[in-house]
């Protein structure tokens, strides 16, 4: 059974379809909450943070920790605040929160799968830290010279993976690879593809084609180069790659042709990251699909024009770490639940 603490948000939380035991309603010092549940039984705590007292300072959540335990509570933060940015957001973190969310779909997602530190890790990737809070604790903090630009000082090798069939990662890397080479110039991107010669119909120089054995000694070739964005293919070493996408086109076709090639796929998928690409899944369907499949999206990507500069692009580069953000829930929390 949960416990609902309310305040700005009890409309949106008293029509939430979920099991209660104890639900209050007020604003209360951090101590009070403390006291009222540290020795009550329950599985989630989903907390509007307007009912804290204090709720926009960072000793609130740390004191809050330290009497109640974080994995057990549910941070519903008020949308469009000073909370939903990465400076305020690397503090929960730096104090283990990882379950924040600005609506109640994602209240709903983060009881049926609880957030791990991977999940949250590209709002960290987005900051310095160099800052130190009152107990020397590092914490996140955002560059402001670097709001909006690409994440200095590091090398991306991120690979793309099609898990249905053709779900479309050739375009979805012509469009990335070109949303970072307008932020960080031409030269310090390159897009590879292993095993095949479709890149050669973009005519793009920074788009090369090699055989799964070079692609190690093609990264060592272009070594001044920053960010790589590799088509895998049927490669199956990808021991070179940062992170790994498995791309997703959610249609019933593709879904039920994959399923029946592969029945246990969704398992394999488990932990990975999850994207659905050319995705016309509304936040509901998606949450409905992870249910289902029992994996998390990382993120939905719909239908793209690929000869546009699409923001959303940029979003998902976000979420990945690979370029910052100086502030916005949207940027933060994706498409539909952070």
């Amino acid at each position: 059974m949960n416990v609902i603490v309310s305040n700005q948000k009890q409309d949106q939380l008293s029509s939430l379809d979920v099991d209660v035991i104890k639900n209050i309603n007020g604003v209360y010092d951090v101590k009070e909450i403390i006291e009222m549940f540290k020795n009550f039984f329950y599985s989630r705590m989903i907390l509007d943070v307007t009912a804290l007292k204090d709720y926009t300072e960072y000793k609130t959540y740390e004191k809050l920790v330290h009497g109640l335990e974080a994995d057990k509570i549910i941070f519903y933060l008020p949308e469009d605040s000073n909370l939903c940015t990465s400076n305020f957001l690397g503090h929960l973190i730096s104090y283990g929160i990882y379950n924040f969310t600005t609506n109640t779909n994602g209240i709903k997602f983060l009881l049926n799968k609880a957030n791990t530190f991977k999940d949250v890790e590209h709002i960290l990737k987005m900051a310095n830290l160099k800052d130190e809070n009152e107990t020397g604790a590092e914490v996140a903090t955002v560059d402001k010279n670097n709001a909006n630009n690409v994440v200095p000082n590091r090398k991306y090798i991120i690979g793309f993976r099609d898990v249905t069939g053709a779900a479309g990662s050739t375009s979805l890397i012509f469009m990335i690879k070109k949303e970072l080479a307008s932020i960080s110039g031409q030269s310090n991107v390159l897009a590879i593809e292993v095993d095949k010669n479709d890149f050669s119909l973009f005519n793009d120089k920074r788009m090369i084609s090699v055989k799964a054995n070079d692609v190690s000694k093609t990264i060592e070739t272009y070594r001044d180069v920053n960010y790589f964005i590799i088509d895998l293919n049927n490669c199956e070493d990808d021991s070179f790659c940062d992170e790994v996408i498995y791309l997703l086109e959610p249609s019933t076709i593709k879904l039920n042709r994959l399923v029946r090639k592969n029945a246990g796929i969704f398992n394999k998928l488990s932990g990975k990251r999850v994207v659905l690409n050319k995705s016309l899944l509304l936040n509901n369907d998606v949450f409905d699909f992870e249910s289902e499949a029992g994996i998390k999206v990382f993120y939905n990507l719909p239908p793209l024009d690929e000869r546009k500069r699409n923001a959303i692009i940029g979003d998902f580069l976000t979420k990945l770490g690979i370029i910052s953000s100086g502030s916005g829930s949207g940027k933060i929390f994706g498409l539909f639940r952070r």
